[in-house]
Formats: C-alpha cells, structure tokens, sequence
C-alpha cells in the first residue's frame, strides 16, 4: 500500500482528483488530477529552481469535496492541501513558486506577502509535523 520515496520537501499531487467542480474527467477523458501532475512535472522540468522540490503523486488524498488537490509537506515542516485548482500550467508554477519558499523556511511558514497569487485562497488545511503541534 505504501511506496518509499525520497524524503524532503515535495509536492504530493492527487491523481485522481475531478477535474472541476462540475467535471470528473476532459474532454480527452483525463482525470483533472493527473493533468495537474503533468503540468507540475513540465513546469519543474522547466526551471532549475524547482528541482529542490520533489513531484510526486498518489491516487486520492481523500479532499474530494474539492478538486485537483495537492499536499505539501517536508520533514520536521507544517504541511499544507491546496485544491480547487485549475489544472494547467500557471496553477503548477504559483504551486512551485510557494513550494520553494515553503522548503526555504524554517517551519513550513510562508509570509503571506511572498505568496504567489495563484495559491491565495487554495489553502484547505496545514498538519502539523509528527511530534509538534503549531503554537
């Protein structure tokens, strides 16, 4: 049931996940989270500032009143889901972009004037790390 995969910090995308609120799949019959995968994984491949941050994937992360969810997370950081996504190319690098100020801080806290604004108003929770709870 579980896959080892490197630890740090990593973006875990929903495979799965609706296309929209209204669709399951495209037009192409493509699950709206296997697109967003895609898109990350092309935006990555794209700029060497996003090689720190790991792309992985899994089927349902169980958020599934929303759709084309991700989770962030890194060791000892307070992890993020993110939905509501719109699954191209501009979602995957505002994901990117805060990934990577995410990864560069020192407990999962970003300032929220270094959010990009394709992430604003995506945040569904933050978990804490094992063994911590936030203050």
């Amino acid at each position: 049931m579980l896959r080892p995969v490197e630890p740090g910090p990593a973006i875990v995308a929903c495979n799965t996940c609706r296309h929209s609120a209204e669709a399951r799949e495209d037009e192409e019959g493509v699950r709206g989270g296997a697109r967003l995968a895609e898109a990350l994984r092309t935006a990555q491949a794209s700029d060497p500032r996003y090689a720190t941050v790991a792309v992985q994937d899994m089927p349902c992360l169980f958020a599934c009143q929303d759709h084309c969810t991700v989770h962030l997370r890194a060791p000892g950081k307070v992890g993020y889901v993110m939905g509501r996504f719109t699954p191209d190319a501009d979602a995957a690098r505002a994901i990117l972009d805060y990934a990577i100020a995410y990864a560069a801080s020192e407990h999962g806290r970003v300032a929220f004037r270094e959010w990009p604004e394709g992430v604003k108003g995506h945040f569904i929770t933050r978990t804490p790390p094992e063994g911590f709870v936030v203050e």
